[in-house]
């Protein structure tokens, strides 16, 4: 059985219990960070951290712990699970009103929880032969650079593509691809990466700057900017990213192959280098 931690203390996850006045509940009131941990190390804890800050700030909760403390609660959190890969998620709630109101309580305690899963990386099929996705209307709110626990939306796109048989659904927004409905999106044409830019419409990925970082270290050019729907659906390469998919190819969008319908050359040279790069840092201590 796993340990989590809640609210100041660790125990079996079966006995961890949550109030049902609890804001998290009652109004997905909360913010949460997904941090994948190679060797029982964490990757990129401090980018992860810094996010987590960044959507407290954006929802008005302050943050419960430094970043010392986090270090030191999720070290201690993989320390007490099995498994040298694992998957750590965090949450922080407003807390436990008395009453159900929509306006932030005055004096509240927040909700702290972690726990551990395990790691579980993309088959190597996927990597070898790509996945496939559907697109839709990108139909969220407009604070998805906002890591929060109000996911509705995104349970219901990302569920169009298991409906479908497909590993994730393509989000579109006034003619423009924003991202998917749990990865990042990368398109290549004509050589060049094209990424779309960190604001409102996107949630900025620990991964997607890697991608872009690798991209730029190694001489693949790369453009930040407004991608064109068009422009996606008519890419040589389609990618996907995040911290558990790490990167993966999309070779079928709507049913139609994208460029040759098979994993392309800049893919297989970003795949090897963000697995150089994981070792190296990892071996770093990061």
């Amino acid at each position: 059985m796993s340990t989590v931690f809640l609210n100041g203390q660790f125990m079996p996850i079966a006995e961890a219990k949550v109030s049902a006045m609890d804001r998290g509940f009652l109004f997905g009131d909360g913010a949460y960070e997904v941090i994948p941990v190679y060797s029982r190390r964490p990757f990129r804890l401090a980018e992860h951290l810094a996010r987590l800050r960044h959507t407290l700030d954006g929802i008005r909760l302050d943050n419960p712990h430094g970043d010392a403390e986090w270090a030191r609660l999720i070290g201690e959190i993989i320390a007490r699970n099995a498994g040298e890969d694992q998957s750590v998620y965090l949450q922080i709630t407003r807390g436990a009103d008395t009453r159900r109101n929509h306006a932030f309580p005055a004096r509240v305690t927040p909700t702290v929880y972690i726990m551990s899963e395990p790691l579980v990386t993309p088959p190597p099929s996927q990597r070898e032969t790509g996945i496939a996705a559907v697109s839709a209307p990108d139909v969220r709110w407009l604070r998805c650079d906002l890591k929060t626990t109000s996911l509705l939306a995104n349970c219901l796109l990302r569920q169009l593509a298991a409906d479908a048989g497909c590993v994730e659904t393509i989000l579109f927004r006034d003619g423009f691809m924003t991202e998917g409905a749990a990865s990042n999106i990368f398109a290549v044409k004509h050589g060049v990466l094209l990424a779309p830019p960190k604001n409102h419409l996107m949630l900025p990925g620990i991964t997607y700057d890697v991608v872009i970082e690798l991209a730029a270290a190694n001489g693949l050019p790369i453009e930040v900017r407004d991608v064109l729907e068009e422009e996606a659906r008519t890419a040589d390469e389609l990618w996907m990213t995040s911290s558990t998919k790490e990167v993966l190819p999309i070779t079928v969008l709507d049913g139609r192959f994208i460029g040759t319908g098979k994993p392309g050359p800049a893919f297989q040279m970003m795949y090897a280098w963000y697995q150089d790069f994981k070792q190296t840092v990892m071996r770093a201590g990061e």
